[in-house]
């Protein structure tokens, strides 16, 4: 019987090749050549994967939790002004939707909030030069200009609430802001509210404005797979004191409520 020795001819700094007779689904090179096939395709399966559970967790956010069509207040959320302290254009937005609901009756009044968070400028305070220009009597006005975030947002908004007893709002945002605004109105039950959008700004082209929805849609599936507590820490991590025992507050009051 003749015996024939395949022999494996190996170079340096060269792959082995794959003989004749050689099993070739445990061979090195055969399985980086697979690797490098599926890994992309893997990849992009997975980000698929992800943008469907996002896109999932962002429109079945509920927007309401009340048929109520007036309220006690509208709440207009801040976001920065430019850097010249004049409203940027989501604020602006924000403001001029917030003034068009006062006036058409949805309610008596308007609370605007928002501090310094990203500039010197309170967010409340801009938007409320704006709405006085716009007609709004300073009795309808209200301030909040403490908060650093959405949570507070809604939290120093809610303690301006129960200072006047009321138990209803409307909240003005932008649209792609909205659904994480619900994920925290969430988290008050005694309030009876409903979110409304803002118009975009016609400054804005379609690639940022679904830049806008596509940082919100994770930030709400963040929110919904960690949990409001540990959100709420997160966004509060690089805050001061105040703010942080402000968050402390915030958690005993949910907590209890």
């Amino acid at each position: 019987m003749e015996v024939v020795i395949l022999t494996l001819s190996v170079s340096k700094g060269k792959n082995p090749r794959i003989l004749p007779g050689q099993p070739r689904f445990n061979h090195p090179e055969f399985v980086m050549r697979r690797l490098r096939k599926f890994l992309p395709i893997s990849l992009a399966v997975l980000v698929l994967v992800c943008l469907i559970a996002a896109i999932g967790a962002y429109e079945t956010i509920p927007n309401a939790n009340t048929n109520l069509t007036h309220f006690d207040t509208i709440i207009v959320l801040g976001t920065p002004a430019k850097s010249d302290g004049t409203p940027s254009p989501e604020q602006r937005e924000r403001t001029l939707e917030g003034i068009r609901e006062y006036k058409s009756g949805v309610a008596p009044t308007l609370i605007f909030t928002g501090g310094p968070a990203h500039n010197q400028f309170v967010e409340a305070h801009v938007m409320a030069t704006l709405a006085l220009t716009q007609g709004v009597p300073p009795g309808a006005i209200l301030e909040e200009g403490r908060a650093q975030n959405t949570i507070q947002n809604i939290y120093y908004s809610d303690q301006i609430m129960q200072a006047h007893h009321w138990t209803s709002a409307e909240i003005v945002s932008s649209p792609s802001h909205l659904p994480r605004t619900a994920l925290i109105l969430e988290h008050y039950p005694g309030l009876q509210w409903r979110t409304h959008s803002a118009h975009w700004p016609p400054e804005y082209n379609f690639f940022e404005r679904a830049a806008h929805y596509a940082v919100e849609a994770e930030y709400c599936l963040r929110l919904r797979i960690f949990g409001y507590a540990r959100i709420h820490a997160w966004t509060l991590q690089n805050s001061n004191g105040a703010a942080l025992r402000s968050s402390n507050a915030l958690e005993a009051r949910i907590t209890t409520r």
